[in-house]
């Protein structure tokens, strides 16, 4: 490129800045400074280092205080759940504003004194009293500018406070009100005689229980955060579940279809008690226990590696691999936001933050504006699906089919790399269209210095795997371990240099060996001898494997006593995120000690605080989704609802397995428009799931088929959240930006229907004894003998998988219009066909089935032979067009290479 090429380059990309401003536009979250911003960021630590204590130690944890002493917590799962649940609500007061005063009720109010003035005369009193009472509400409720904290957030942040107290002080009695309801629970001032002349007079808190008070408020304040944080038309949808439960019993049952929603009357002290104060259901149910246990210790993992710089280099790292190729920026486009997909599970903020790096080099390559944002938020929203980290869904899934990890993992796999290399071949056969070329070797970081230089961000995710499909630890446990090996791994590369290396290695061999004498001579470490908490001695071969187990906080150690004397090391390796960096440097501004910037310490507290901070901030959605969520399958718990939405969505469906998976697909579609991909999955699961296992799909198989399409939620038009955002990288149009993301995802779509009606493609096979199982157990994750079983897995594996692939190559010919040369519509529709025949033959076949059993008419075949067979057609038809389309191109007249694309894709 040209120096005013690489200028205006430069201009088109977003600062780290600009493109956490765009999410926190997209967000609506509030931009803070000063206290206000040092206040939320001591709430967002505080969150962090809860949630750290119980992935390190779990429910029962101990410390100690240097006055106080040791001090033991031992938490029930109600209330570590209720505690996580404060932490997010309190966080969601100070983030998000109640209202920027543009919304619809604040347009109306904001009429009253100008209506007033039409009327009277400005000096009446009457319109002074109201202009004084618009500016007080304002001061109360309004932040236009998105940048204070209202005092009605202060006063909102009291109530979680106050739940989180009682959970902690009362246990005891919310144990009996299981039993006896909340009307036995005592009042406030039963509790709290000091308030009685003050409040006890009261007809609420005087004749209602503190439990039930409560109950009330929380469940309203989680409605409230679910309004700021996620829209309002999520929190309608759960209130209107809430409202049902009251009065759904006045549906009359005879009512066609709508009479099976008809349940028994519930009181509101029975909806309360089990809305609020269970762990199967409700605000804390399964999703928030879910959240506490997995979500919230992997979204920390993601944002330490996050600020330890891996974010870029993993863009570089792509780059690099695939950047001289044809259409070189649009396959490393695609690649990194698969490698961010690891860090970060949000589409939106996958999309900006590796968007604003890569879609300017798009469109500088050629790509246009809308291709360029369809690319990457198209290949963005596969964070949510992609092993070995996934998306908060896939951790609820672990708990709603009691599957390890592991599994799920194995299971998501080929699917995962089946999109993004659907996405790939189109944005390949774009290029080939457009005559689009690579980057040149100027702009790019060979791969070998590249490696060298941070090789290191590979190991936490290598661990990881380690963890959770070899050794097969708990996820809580494995992510705990791999944060661990991440702190070790940037403070170890912190302290590392030329002058250092050798202190660093004299250091680690110093605490290494100090820590296996001491479990040798007592059975503890150093700091347990020093205490004298000395015990009986450890074997040398014991004690080595304790020492082992605890390298890494060695290693921390050693990384800290080498920068204890050389503050100031020049560190070759350590790139942290920017966002550390511009921390450090405004910390150091603060305090006039410019020295700070370029002292080591000082930029990993920095890290630390600041991964903690930005984990914390990304979880609040999160977990205020799985809580609103979790009402949901709460209110269908409580009324019995179940069985009968079950019969009502199979008398809907007709008994057609094609018209259940249409149905379900379009519910994930418009449900997941505008709402996260975890709300859209608890809702669905809780209604959907037993039917399609009902159907004879897998559980895993049905539950991924939700997911799926939850994801592709977040690039369907009209609301396609992750194509705006990268619409606002790319300024392109956000609706055609839009139409073009889901047409690159269309293989997204079609990948569903296949696996569920071949189980093999997500690697899932029957079990022997299947007849005498539940629906639910059937199926299980396949094995290496069942691989090497031929007979099983060419025709149920192989052979499906294969035919995917080719498929989605079929699919990005009917999609772009190119294979080799541009297709008629003809061919193109031909191409499509091939496409549906070798990816989900079953769809077709059981559509024509279905269609066949409305007259009458009753068909047996062989399933396997059927698709077999179906899938041959395919294969002939996309050889028999590939092969005539070939032959075109060759006939045409020949073009000169495109500049900048030296190696072929």
């Amino acid at each position: 490129m040209s120096t005013s090429q690489d200028d205006d380059l430069t201009e088109e990309q977003l600062s780290s800045e600009e493109a956490d401003e765009l999410v926190r536009e997209i967000e609506q979250r509030r931009s803070l400074r000063g206290i206000a911003a040092g206040v939320v960021a001591l709430v967002g630590i505080a969150f962090s280092v809860f949630q750290l204590f119980l992935a390190s130690q779990g429910f029962s944890f101990g410390f100690s205080l240097p006055v106080v002493g040791e001090l033991s917590v031992s938490l029930q799962l109600l209330q570590a759940n209720a505690i996580h649940v404060a932490f997010a609500l309190i966080l969601t007061f100070l983030l998000f504003p109640a209202s920027t005063g543009e919304g619809f009720l604040s347009r109306r109010l904001a009429r009253i004194v100008p209506w007033l003035e039409s009327r009277l005369d400005p000096a009446n009193p009457a319109v002074r009293v109201a202009a004084a009472g618009r500016r007080g509400v304002r001061w109360t409720f309004a932040d236009p500018d998105q940048d204070r904290i209202a005092p009605i957030d202060v006063l909102l942040t009291v109530i979680p406070i106050l739940f989180s107290v009682y959970f902690l002080t009362a246990f005891t009695e919310i144990r009996d009100m299981r039993v006896f309801g909340l009307e036995s629970g005592r009042t406030l001032p039963e509790m709290a005689p000091l308030v009685d002349p003050l409040l006890g007079g009261m007809p609420i808190v005087g004749e209602y229980s503190w439990a039930m008070i409560l109950g009330v408020l929380g469940i309203l304040l989680v409605l409230e955060a679910t309004r700021r944080t996620l829209g309002l038309p999520l929190m309608i949808l759960v209130g209107v579940f809430i409202l049902y439960a009251r009065w759904g019993h006045m549906i009359d049952q005879g009512t066609p279809l709508v009479g099976v929603l008809a349940i028994n009357e519930l009181a509101w002290t029975d909806i309360v008690q089990n809305l609020w104060y269970n762990t199967e259901n409700g605000v804390f149910g399964v999703p928030v226990t879910v959240s506490v246990q997995f979500i919230y210790i992997f979204i920390l993992f993601g944002s330490f590696l996050e600020m330890s710089g891996a974010g870029q280099w993993f863009i570089d790292l792509a780059y690099a691999a695939t950047g001289r190729r044809k259409g070189g920026p649009a396959k490393a486009s695609i690649l990194a936001s698969g490698f961010m997909g690891t860090i970060s599970g949000s589409s939106i903020a996958n999309t900006v933050t590796t968007g604003a790096f890569t879609i300017p080099l798009m469109k500088r390559s050629g790509y246009s504006p809308e291709f360029a944002g369809a690319v990457e938020s198209s290949a963005s929203s596969g964070g949510q699906i992609l092993p070995p980290v996934m998306g908060a869904a896939a951790f609820l899934m672990i708990q709603y089919t009691a599957t390890p990890f592991a599994d799920i993992i194995i299971m998501a796999t080929i699917p995962a790399v089946v999109f993004f290399f659907g996405v790939w071949v189109m944005v390949h056969l774009k290029a080939t269209q457009e005559g689009i070329g690579g980057v040149q070797g100027a702009d790019l970081v060979p791969m070998g210095p590249h490696m060298k230089r941070g090789w290191f961000y590979l190991i936490p995710i290598g661990l990881l795997l380690y963890y959770l499909i070899i050794a097969r630890l708990s996820v809580s446990r494995s992510a705990w371990f791999t944060l661990v090996a991440l702190a070790a791994l940037v403070t170890a590369i912190a302290a590392y240099s030329e002058r250092t290396r050798g202190r660093l290695l004299v250091s680690l061999v110093a605490i290494v060996g100090a820590e296996f004498a001491a479990y040798v001579l007592g059975g503890v470490g150093v700091l347990g001898l020093v205490t004298g908490a000395a015990a009986t001695g450890l074997a040398p071969a014991d004690a080595l494997s304790v020492v082992i187990g605890k390298i890494g906080w060695y290693l921390i150690a050693a990384g800290l006593v080498t920068l204890a004397t050389r503050p100031l090391t020049d560190s070759p390796y350590l790139e942290l995120d920017p966002a550390v960096e511009n921390a450090t440097d405004r910390f150091a501004s603060r305090l006039n000690r410019q020295r700070l910037a370029d002292n080591q310490f000082a930029r990993l507290g920095t890290f630390l605080v600041k991964s903690m901070d930005e984990g914390a901030k990304t979880a609040v959605p999160v977990v205020i989704a799985v809580a609103a969520a979790g009402i949901i399958p709460g209110v269908i718990s409580v009324t019995g609802l179940g069985p009968n939405l079950t019969a009502l969505i199979r008398a809907v469906s007709g008994g057609s397995l094609v018209v259940l998976l249409v149905i379900t697909a379009i519910a994930s579609i418009i449900l997941g428009m505008g709402m996260p991909t975890t709300v859209t999955y608890i809702i669905l699961v809780s209604m959907l799931a037993t039917p399609l296992v009902e159907f004879g799909i897998p559980l895993l198989a049905a539950h991924l088929f939700i997911l799926y399409f939850g994801v592709i939620a977040d690039i369907t038009p009209p609301v396609a959240v992750a194509a705006y955002a990268a619409s606002g990288v790319a300024k392109s149009d956000p609706y055609q930006t839009g139409i073009k993301a889901f047409s690159l995802s269309l293989n997204k779509a079609i990948v569903p229907f296949a696996f569920v009606l071949v189980p093999g493609i997500v690697l899932l096979r029957e079990k022997a004894n299947a007849a005498d199982l539940p629906l639910r157990e059937r199926y299980r994750v396949v094995n290496l003998g069942d691989l090497a079983d031929i007979t099983y897995s060419v025709p149920e594996i192989f052979i499906p998988v294969a035919g995917v692939f080719l498929g989605v190559v079929a699919l990005g010919a009917t999609v772009i219009g190119t294979l080799y040369t541009g297709l008629s519509r003809l061919e193109r529709a031909g191409f499509g066909v091939s496409s549906l025949l070798l990816m989900a033959p079953g769809l077709l076949s059981t559509s024509v089935f279905d269609l066949l059993g409305l007259v009458g008419v009753t068909v047996t075949v062989n399933d396997l032979v059927l698709d077999l067979a179906l899938r041959g057609v395919g294969l002939a038809l996309f050889v028999a067009l590939a092969v005539r389309n070939r032959r075109e191109a060759e006939t045409e007249p020949a073009h000169g290479e495109p500049e900048g694309s030296p190696e072929p894709a």
